[in-house]
């Protein structure tokens, strides 16, 4: 199961683990990246991640790097990493994926997400520019999803893009997938992995995917999630910072995942995209 390693890679964690052995390929079939669960001849148990092209490790080596205050425990230490060859090793946390189990419909679940979704929230100052970046990078994204949206769809969501003000927005460090697929639970206690699209951006950026999967339909989740995130959209530069980045995941979703040649996938963009443009809020009614 190392045979998606480099030989820079192999080198590099025999230099950093000794002897180890795999106990089980974590990888995803439909991205770019190796990672596999290892045990070292003292027994320990680590994560790798290893890509020659993915961007991702190096987010997430930033963002450990950064620092997660507050987060001990829940989240994935860093071990070793090595950006330029593609390469992160951190220790294992144990739990299983939360998605696909009784806990992704427990309410206690989405309390302890809220909670450790506003520790890792940390706030990191303002950006004058970043609403113009994304208005920018998702009009870009329109000339790619001709084809896959009907005309006036695109229309729609080019007006909607330039109705966008871009005010100054407070930017934190933001998990950027916080779903389900991404939390553990181990006894009752939530943790979080998978770090790769982390950056600084408006703390709404984790509510998108959320919003439209797990809260749809469902206040008795979106709740507790947002009791134990002790906030809520409120003020004008928050909406426009949810508008936008709801506009930005909903086109991503539908050109990404025809890209990959995931259909289902894309019609989950497709519905999100109808979604936006008919007024999506964040809270369930």
């Amino acid at each position: 199961m190392t045979e998606g390693l480099t030989e820079e890679q192999r080198a590099l964690l025999e230099s950093w683990l000794g002897h180890y052995r795999v106990v089980r390929d974590h990888s995803w079939p439909l991205q770019d990246t190796t990672v596999l669960q290892l045990e070292t001849a003292y027994g320990d148990q680590v994560i790798i991640k290893a890509s020659e092209t993915s961007h991702h490790i190096r987010r997430e080596i930033a963002a450990y790097s950064r620092g997660l205050p507050g987060l001990d425990g829940n989240v994935p230490v860093m071990l070793h990493a090595a950006p330029g060859a593609g390469l992160l090793v951190t220790r294992y946390l144990p739990g299983a994926v939360v998605a696909g189990t009784p806990a992704e419909d427990d309410a206690q679940t989405y309390r302890q997400a809220g909670e450790l979704l506003r520790l890792l929230h940390q706030p990191a100052g303002t950006s004058g520019s970043y609403l113009r970046s994304l208005s920018i990078r998702t009009s870009s994204m329109l000339d790619k999803a001709h084809g896959l949206l009907a005309r006036p769809v695109l229309r729609a969501l080019a007006s909607a893009i330039a109705a966008v003000e871009h005010l100054p927005v407070e930017v934190v460090t933001t998990h950027g997938d916080y779903q389900p697929r991404n939390w553990l639970h181990d006894a009752g206690t939530i943790r979080v992995i998978d770090f790769g699209r982390a950056e600084l951006r408006p703390w709404v950026h984790d509510l998108v995917r959320l919003g439209h999967q797990q809260f749809l339909g469902q206040p008795g989740l979106s709740a507790p999630f947002h009791e134990g995130l002790g906030r809520l959209v409120d003020t004008e530069e928050e909406w426009q910072s949810w508008r936008l980045e709801n506009l930005n995941q909903a086109v991503g979703t539908v050109v990404w995942a025809h890209h990959v040649g995931d259909r289902d996938f894309e019609q989950q963009g497709v519905r999100m995209v109808e979604r936006v443009l008919d007024g999506f809020e964040p809270y369930p009614g």
